[in-house]
């Protein structure tokens, strides 16, 4: 009996020290190697990747490191991935990073956008010139365009645009959701839908590359400034690199790397300065923590 007792407790032990070396094994490294910078899924995925070959370049020499880009499928992968440390470093939406922080909450901003000399931004509402709708009081009862349901400037502000000029989508309009903020575009150019919401820079580089006919799209309506697209890190990285690649980011001043982000130049950032995205969810009813993205 006292040593089949003694087997089992053996076994136990061993079973537990698998476990705990198991664990040990998934737990993300606080100074790998190689660094995976996730780029927003905003537009084409191949397009993003080849225009941010100069970043992975210049965050090899500042950090020492292989550089990794990656670009997922949509927010929701983006976000899942960030929380199960599957990247270390990733530039998100203002909400996408508000969503991911609700799912991680070590996960640290430190750095966003600098554009025009303002670390903010602006969604815009468009239609067709054309189309049915001349203004936003002709969206009732009309189809509208979205991103991602993750998306800031392609999802929740003009949504937010919407219901303060009295209408809610699902009851006073419908909408789409398609995924990116170049499908919006697109789709209102070709009269799939009667109106879209998208960022004002994306939507103005559309143009200027051609992707958008300026003469068959118009802007309805312009949203307040909107916090910019924050710089994040994983917490659990050590000290020192957080610390470089704080300083790889903030030192940043080559403008070919800076169009890959739409921005100027980085300032610092924290938490408190997407706290107005979380109102805005309020404003929609919308639960973030309860949300997918």
């Amino acid at each position: 009996m006292i040593g089949r007792r003694n087997f089992l407790f053996a076994s136990a032990i061993g079973g537990l020290a698998l476990a705990l070396a198991s664990r040990a094994r998934a737990q993300p490294a606080a100074d790998p190697a190689s660094i995976r910078v996730a780029l927003l899924p905003d537009e084409n995925a191949s397009s993003i990747i080849q225009n941010a070959l100069p970043l992975k370049k210049y965050l090899e020499r500042a950090l020492g490191k292989d550089i990794e880009l990656v670009v997922t499928t949509d927010y929701s992968s983006m976000i899942e991935a960030m929380r199960f440390g599957r990247i270390e470093v990733a530039y998100f939406g203002p909400l996408s990073y508000v969503l991911a922080k609700s799912k991680g909450p070590d996960i640290e901003p430190f750095a966003v956008g600098v554009s025009k000399g303002s670390p903010t931004y602006k969604s815009v509402i468009i239609a067709r010139v054309d189309g049915p709708v001349k203004s936003l009081a002709d969206i009732r009862g009309k189809m509208v365009g979205y991103g991602d349901f993750a998306s800031t400037s392609s999802h929740l502000i003009p949504r937010a645009l919407l219901a303060r000029n009295g209408m809610l989508g699902g009851t006073d309009y419908k909408y789409v959701l398609l995924g990116a903020h170049d499908a919006v575009a697109r789709a209102v150019q070709s009269g799939q839908v009667q109106a879209g919401g998208l960022s004002q820079e994306i939507f103005k580089s559309l143009v200027a590359k051609g992707s958008i006919d300026g003469d068959k799209v118009i802007v309805l309506a312009e949203s307040d400034p909107i916090p910019n697209y924050p710089i994040v890190m994983q917490g659990y990285l050590a000290p020192e690199l957080k610390a470089s690649i704080r300083k790889a980011f903030l030192e940043l001043n080559d403008k070919e790397i800076l169009k890959t982000f739409r921005a100027e130049g980085f300032v610092a950032t924290d938490d408190h300065a997407y706290d107005i995205l979380r109102e805005t969810a309020k404003l929609l009813d919308l639960d973030l923590s309860k949300l997918k993205g």
